[in-house]
């Protein structure tokens, strides 16, 4: 038999482990997992995680968690490429070089594409792929302003 809080697991008489132990462990992992919870109501967590560690403000490695946000992160990624793509086809060259449109033309183009234009504006020029004045673009006001491509 297990000792208790081992994780070793002994094969019962059929070579399976007994439900005994799957339930010991799965009670042992909830007990390491609730110590890195701020939420569990518990006031003695030892394992609390600081600014600027490695793990802080991140998801546990491996949990359907960390999954769902590398899945969002690769889809924002496409729709990023398909924006500049969409700049590429419907803007015009300038004397520079650099491919120029105006928001209004590219909010007409894109809009069938995708309703997150401004969205994906905003993280296109977080990541210095485009540039183009103000904090926000609205439709309707902000038509005229240039949106420049960092190419």
């Amino acid at each position: 038999m297990a000792e208790s809080g081992s994780n070793r697991q002994v094969p019962g008489p059929d070579g399976t482990t007994s439900l005994r132990q799957k339930w010991q462990q799965w009670a042992d992992d909830h007990k390491q997992y609730q110590r890195y919870n701020p939420f569990s109501g518990s006031h003695a967590m030892t394992l609390r995680l600081q600014r600027g560690d490695e793990e802080y403000g991140r998801p546990k490695k491996g949990s359907k968690t960390d999954q769902r946000g590398k899945d969002a992160h690769t889809h924002v990624g496409k729709e990023v490429e398909e924006l500049l793509y969409v700049i590429r086809r419907c803007g015009e060259t300038g004397p520079d070089g650099n491919i120029y449109i105006t928001f209004g033309r590219l909010f007409d183009a894109y809009v069938t594409i995708s309703n997150k234009v401004v969205g994906i504006l905003l993280r296109a020029r977080k990541h210095g792929l485009v540039h183009f004045e103000g904090e926000m673009l609205w439709q309707g006001r902000d038509d005229r302003t240039v949106i420049t491509l960092l190419e």
